[in-house]
């Protein structure tokens, strides 16, 4: 406890004087170096001190050790995922927030904050929380250092910026500091390779996430870490390991009431069938991802892209043409111009194929390439157009598709 920091804080609320305070007690000049933390008092001058402010040297004390339980408490809430309990913990630290710039604890409240403050998905505060952090990190211990650069990279996922977090966490893992080897290190890096496409290394960290979250039987992110696995299974083309995460995740997600998980479960399952060429099989899952999601939302937009996507595979026209109409709408509402430039070009299709090809290589393939879609999915544009120059004799632009797929 810095306690020449927190006499001067009580000294000046009360609006008390230091010869008022020193008083028959030390010098105006030692309560001065005690105040500015250049001298060293005994326990008893602290005391008397404190006594004489009205401030109860036990029950500071004892609050320092509740910001270290709470403090641990909050860390482990956000580890198992605990989010309809973590706002307890964190009002019990406010409450007490006065007494923590006094405590050793300062910067590490002011880190799990941040790391709070994420999430909840309060990106515009964590980001003035991380400007705070950077102006005070000279004054940081070398775990503190460390757990400002994890919950960095943690921000960069969240904002989308894959890359850097990956070369952050890169960093973290050749100077291994306490989250270098926990679960939740390993599930966010296999998050960020995944995202990163890089499938076999996403693989890599998400069994070593499993194995340790199933150690601490944390059942919420081993749902989540499952998810991860099956997506990434289903990438690599290892189907088999990509059904089983899913169906497990199918049945546990009821079991534990993670009811918002399972339209993504769903849509997952149905792109793996959908890879495994299952087209109806692929539907069934599709619709059933649709029907547990709210309209207007982007991974409505997603779900319902799919569906028409399998219906066109089918040649159901009809239906195709009606799915793609609402997803062109939708997507102007959303304001995705991915998902109108993809719904317009088979709408087009349906009418006018050497149009929509047109269409396709002046407008989708361009976007495409420049907002580094998933190669997956260009790829299937790439043979697309390939074949049809193929068809229409044009064998140079033909190659040129080719040579992108290769």
């Amino acid at each position: 406890m810095e306690f020449g920091a927190m006499i001067k804080y009580y000294r000046t609320q009360r609006g008390i004087t230091q010869a008022e305070l020193a008083k028959g007690i030390c010098s105006v000049p030692h309560l001065s170096k005690i105040e500015n933390n250049s001298k060293e008092a005994n326990a008893e001058t602290i005391s008397l001190l404190l006594d004489r402010l009205n401030v109860n040297l036990e029950e500071m004390e004892e609050k320092e050790e509740l910001i270290q339980v709470l403090l641990g408490d909050l860390g482990e809430k956000i580890n198992y995922y605990l989010m309809d309990k973590i706002d307890e913990t964190y009002r019990n630290l406010q409450e007490i927030e006065h007494i923590i710039p006094f405590s050793k604890h300062i910067y590490t409240y002011e880190l799990y904050k941040y790391r709070y403050l994420l999430f909840k998905g309060y990106l515009a505060e964590a980001e003035k929380q991380k400007d705070l952090l950077f102006k005070q990190r000279i004054n940081f211990s070398q775990h503190e250092e460390y757990l400002y650069n994890y919950i960095n990279a943690v921000f960069l996922i969240m904002k989308g910026q894959y890359k850097a977090a990956d070369e952050l966490l890169d960093t973290l893992n050749v100077n291994p500091g306490n989250y270098s080897s926990s679960a939740e290190f390993f599930y966010h890096r296999s998050l960020v390779k995944g995202s990163l496409e890089q499938s076999g290394h996403a693989i890599h960290f998400g069994k070593m996430a499993l194995q340790l979250f199933m150690n601490e039987h944390n059942f919420f992110r081993i749902l989540h870490t499952l998810m991860l696995l099956g997506i990434n299974y289903t990438l690599s083309n290892i189907y088999e390991e990509a059904e089983e995460c899913f169906r497990h995740l199918i049945r546990n997600a009821e079991l534990l009431k993670q009811e918002k998980l399972l339209p993504q479960i769903y849509h997952n399952m149905g792109y793996l069938q959908k890879e495994k060429n299952k087209p109806r099989e692929a539907l069934i899952y599709f619709q059933k991802s649709l029907e547990l999601q709210p309209i207007n939302n982007p991974h409505y937009l997603v779900t319902l892209y799919s569906i028409g996507e399998i219906q066109y595979s089918l040649k159901e026209i009809e239906k195709a043409k009606e799915c793609f109409q609402v997803v062109s709408s939708l997507a102007k509402e959303l304001g995705s111009k991915k998902y109108r430039l993809l719904a317009e070009f088979y709408l087009i299709h349906l009418v006018t194929p050497e149009k929509a090809f047109k269409y396709l290589s002046s407008k989708v393939i361009p976007f495409l390439e420049e907002t580094n879609e998933h190669y997956k999915d260009l790829t299937g544009f790439y043979k697309m157009l390939s074949d049809f120059y193929t068809e229409q004799g044009m064998y140079l632009e033909a190659v040129n598709y080719l040579n992108k797929i290769t």
